[in-house]
């Protein structure tokens, strides 16, 4: 058993932490539950020594109906990479803020509601706009927003450019003595 796994049973003697994969000698995640996400971040930032958010980002998980948060930290002491993961419903996407530990982590929150469509209420800036300036649609990054339908609807063809069918296209491109044979 390494120091990390060590501190994982003390941690889960106070939280209800679950999903614990230590991936190598630098690096665990651990999997905390929504509503003592950020309590468990204080805790390992204050007293285990994970003082750095190296950064903090989202997957949307669709098909199970969740947000997926990672927040990695890192302990400059035993040179050691935490990550932790929560889920958060997509229908109410809201999670509490973390800027009140790390200043840097509003930035992050504000990019997570901008794609995401997920809330940190109390987080400075987090409803301006970060990279979308006048964006209206439904947020980019989430897996049922629809690319191609968006470009459609949001920009002409331009006159003269031919439309090609993208795998038939490639096979000509890559394959071009075979073209005459499909």
């Amino acid at each position: 058993m390494n120091i990390i796994e060590d501190k994982f049973s003390v941690w889960q003697k106070r939280f209800s932490l679950s999903g614990f994969e230590n991936k190598s000698s630098e690096l665990a995640f651990v999997q905390v539950p929504a509503d003592q996400t950020v309590a468990f971040i204080t805790t390992v930032r204050d007293l285990d020594g994970y003082k750095h958010l190296v950064f903090f980002t989202a997957v949307d998980l669709l098909e199970d109906g969740v947000f997926r948060l990672t927040y990695m930290l890192h302990n400059y002491t035993t040179k050691h990479d935490l990550g932790i993961q929560t889920d958060i419903s997509r229908d109410s996407a809201s999670m509490e803020s973390i800027h009140h530990l790390w200043p840097h982590g509003a930035t992050y929150q504000r990019e997570l509601k901008e794609m995401f469509g997920i809330d940190f209420p109390g987080s400075p800036g987090v409803n301006e706009s970060f990279v979308l300036e006048g964006w209206f649609a439904m947020p980019p990054m989430r897996r049922d927003f629809d690319t191609k339908e968006y470009s459609e609807a949001t920009f002409f063809p331009r006159p003269g450019r031919k439309t090609f069918d993208t795998q038939e296209y490639m096979k000509e491109q890559l394959y071009p003595s075979e073209a005459e044979t499909w």
